[in-house]
């Protein structure tokens, strides 16, 4: 995010007025939300399979999910800035080109490394939902904005509920290679959707691209997740672990002071710090946190043998069906959230979500015995992410520039992410300490499985009490349509005295 002056797209570079079809941009946007949702889900059901399939150890073959989350964190702020500076709708082009050849080379892999390197150009194509909602912001009337944005950023949560049940059909049916097919298939539709319908946004910042700061923070934030998701393996306590928090510490903090410096920075540091971003992005991590501590604990709940006496002894084909309603919940809820945006504000909507949310896990506490019961429970938790998913990047962006959209909103995702990686460490750390035996195995026992989703209501309930740390309802920084002609104009005769 920079000071630098916004300025309009420069002609030949794609459509500069606004959309003749705003319905058909947004439902272009949330299929390529819903898209990349599903890469991210496609390998879940083969996770266990991998050793066999890869003909590689299970700690090795565990990097094509980590390479895949690594990948995301560091690509996302570099390219939403690009998208600021160059063109977002380029940028979101250039992302669905780098998710159909990741998955093409994972559809050809039969090896450890294809597969790996596959997964980790799949993982750099994370920006699209982040960049799509600065599109909509650009290009949306402002009537239609918070009902665009909610269904865009619901798309996340679809695209992961309806991906999982999908993807174990295929790969309970056909030979696993079928799963990337099927993603890089979907990848060249929605590419071709956004050429024909979705133009570029009028507002660039232009300027210089921050490489010390990308590299730099690519580098903390590398190191950081490496040591929240490979600790369990490694020993929280081993020279490994403990080395890379440590150096993830000091790269980060280098990194904030050359931002601070830095004419034009990749993160806009004053910008981040203001108190509606900052909350707002502290809110996303606890609520990341929150979010993923559902989908560790359902899944493992419902395939458990039934002898354990709390596992309900079900396929991963069953896993998927009980959790893809929630989607539909999400997409539902969007609807409900952008109404309750538009009288009362995003921050009270990201509250009542965040308690939706709380409310569920506490459900799950009482109500865990049955199928309908997950049902239930996704659902609920589902209407809450619904609400919060709708509200974050509506207070995000009614606090920053419209030059800044891209950053601002990659930058909130990444808070996200980040939020899941803690809980997918602290989740493991409860489990794998609260145990029963069964057979000489050691489970999760169901008193761990409560306290992680107690966990789960607890950073539900941070995140409620960071809200209200928000500034009131304020007005969007969004340009009204007669706004941006003339920012359009004062660029003209600004470039025209610049060459005169």
């Amino acid at each position: 995010m920079s000071d630098a002056p916004a300025r309009p797209a420069a002609a030949g570079t794609g459509s500069t007025a606004p959309p003749p079809r705003p319905n058909a941009v947004v439902a272009v946007l949330a299929l390529a939300g819903i898209v990349v949702s599903l890469m991210q889900t496609l390998v879940i059901p083969i996770v266990p399979e991998l050793p066999k399939l890869l003909d590689a150890p299970a700690s090795d073959t565990a990097w094509a999910v980590t390479a895949t989350l690594l990948a995301a964190a560091v690509a996302t702020p570099v390219v939403g800035r690009l998208g600021d500076m160059i063109g977002k709708r380029r940028m979101l082009l250039t992302s669905i080109v780098l998710l159909v050849a990741g998955s093409v080379l994972c559809a050809f892999a039969d090896s450890l490394v294809p597969m790996i390197v596959g997964r980790a150009v799949q993982g750099l194509s994370a920006a699209v939902v982040p960049l799509g909602i600065s599109i909509l912001r650009d290009t949306v009337p402002a009537g239609k904005l918070a009902g665009a944005t909610a269904v865009m950023s619901a798309s996340l949560g679809v695209g992961g509920a309806l991906g999982l049940p999908a993807a174990a059909f295929i790969a309970d049916n056909w030979d696993w290679h079928v799963l990337f097919w099927t993603s890089a298939a979907l990848g060249v539709v929605a590419l071709l959707l956004v050429v024909l319908l979705v133009p570029e946004s009028p507002t660039r910042t232009g300027g210089r691209f921050d490489l010390v700061g990308s590299l730099g923070l690519a580098s903390g934030l590398v190191a950081l997740l490496l040591a929240v998701s490979k600790g369990a393996d490694w020993g929280w306590t081993s020279g490994a672990t403990l080395g890379l928090a440590v150096a993830a510490v000091v790269i980060l903090a280098a990194w904030g002071r050359w931002e601070l410096r830095a004419e034009q920075p990749l993160v806009d540091l004053r910008t981040t710090a203001r108190t509606q971003v900052l909350f707002t992005n502290l809110a996303s991590i606890a609520l990341g946190f929150s979010m993923f501590a559902m989908s560790l604990v359902l899944p493992q709940l419902l395939q458990l043998p039934e002898q354990t006496g709390y596992g309900l002894g079900r396929s991963m084909l069953t896993v998927g069906l009980v959790l893809a309603p929630q989607g539909l919940v999400m997409m539902a809820m969007s609807a409900v959230s952008a109404g309750i945006t538009k009288a009362k504000g995003p921050k009270v909507t990201l509250m009542i979500g965040a308690l939706i949310v709380a409310a569920g896990y506490a459900l799950n506490i009482a109500l865990m015995s049955e199928v309908w019961h997950l049902v239930l429970v996704s659902c609920v938790i589902g209407a809450g992410i619904g609400f919060t998913y709708g509200a974050m990047p509506a207070l995000i962006m009614s606090a920053v520039d419209p030059s800044q959209t891209g950053a601002a909103n990659s930058l909130n995702t990444l808070m996200r992410s980040l939020g899941t990686s803690f809980a997918g460490a602290i989740a493991g750390v409860v489990l794998a300490q609260m145990t029963t035996d069964f057979g000489g195995y050691a489970l999760p026992s169901e008193n761990g499985f409560k306290v992680v989703m107690a966990i789960g209501a607890g950073a539900a309930l941070v995140a409620f009490l960071l809200a209200t740390f928000i500034p009131k309802r304020g007005t969007a920084a969004r340009p009204t349509a007669a706004e941006g002609e003339a920012e359009g104009e004062a660029g003209a005769r600004e470039a025209a005295s610049h060459e005169a």
